[in-house]
């Protein structure tokens, strides 16, 4: 993965899984994207999605770092910075607040090259939330499929005790987002993008996704590992989504990635905006 060198000027990381959102957002941010944002394609999947945020916004931050203050000897060591044990995992209420925890750069010398991380795709839309072809803009991601099984149920990490399974987005820059879309003609949902291993290809799997979580809107397969990661490093974070398929029974001769990936593009064109005014 190629990682921009950050400059000292704020910057908006956008973390997609594949190459082809990766171009339908540069599409929509233009020639000038290299002035604000840094697009990366870091796999499918949390655990990619996590890694590749992650090593994103750290070596950003350390090569900052380098620019801020040339004169010293040697950076902090990567490794120090990401911590030799996990971190201690926040609570509910602390993961449905804005990300203001220092995080994994607290102590090592290190500040965000970033202001905003952004994951952004194609995935599917919950029936009579978000339709085939419109966009979602979250108001928190979360690991729906993140726990246990039990004899009476599904447990979350919640339940079970052991983290959080909910990064709220940036409530004010997502209701920005979705209101500037709206202005601007496009058909734009709210609500809870569920990120899951395993993609949903039943109407049982998609009515116990809705049981777990009731305001979904959207399902993607990386967003609560970017905004994880990007919670770690105490940046706030966005979910976007084309709707390219519903939610339910697999039938991919519905699905309109081409729409979708239309949809992601012209998003991407008015972000500059929403975020510089």
């Amino acid at each position: 993965m190629n990682v921009p060198t950050a400059s000292l000027v704020s910057r908006v990381l956008i973390v997609t899984a594949v190459d082809v959102e990766k171009e339908a957002i540069l599409r929509g941010l233009g020639d000038k994207a290299a002035d604000m944002f840094d697009v990366i394609a870091a796999g499918v999947g949390p655990a990619s999605a996590a890694a590749g945020t992650a090593a994103a916004l750290a070596l950003a931050a350390a090569s900052a770092s380098r620019l801020k203050a040339p004169a010293v000897a040697s950076a902090p060591d990567l490794a120090t910075a990401q911590g030799a044990t996990a971190p201690e995992q926040p609570d509910a209420a602390q993961a449905s607040a804005a990300s203001t925890a220092p995080g994994l750069l607290a102590g090592t010398g290190l500040t965000s090259a970033y202001t905003l991380v952004v994951s952004a795709g194609i995935g599917g839309g919950f029936p009579g939330v978000a339709d085939v072809g419109s966009l979602v803009v979250a108001d928190a991601m979360v690991a729906a499929d993140l726990g246990s099984q039990a004899p009476d149920g599904f447990l979350s990490v919640d339940e079970l005790g052991f983290g959080s399974s909910r990064v709220a987005a940036d409530a004010a820059l997502a209701v920005r987002l979705r209101d500037a879309l709206k202005r601007a003609g496009h058909a734009v949902s709210g609500g809870t993008a569920v990120t899951v291993s395993t993609a949903t290809g039943t109407a049982e799997t998609a009515a116990e996704l809705l049981r777990r979580v009731p305001d979904a809107a959207a399902e993607g397969m990386e967003g609560f590992g970017v905004a994880t990661a990007a919670q770690q490093f105490g940046v706030p974070a966005l979910e976007l989504r084309g709707i390219s398929n519903a939610v339910g029974p697999r039938d991919r001769d519905a699905w309109r990635i081409k729409d979708a990936l239309d949809a992601l593009q012209a998003a991407s064109s008015i972000l500059r905006e929403v975020l510089t005014s």
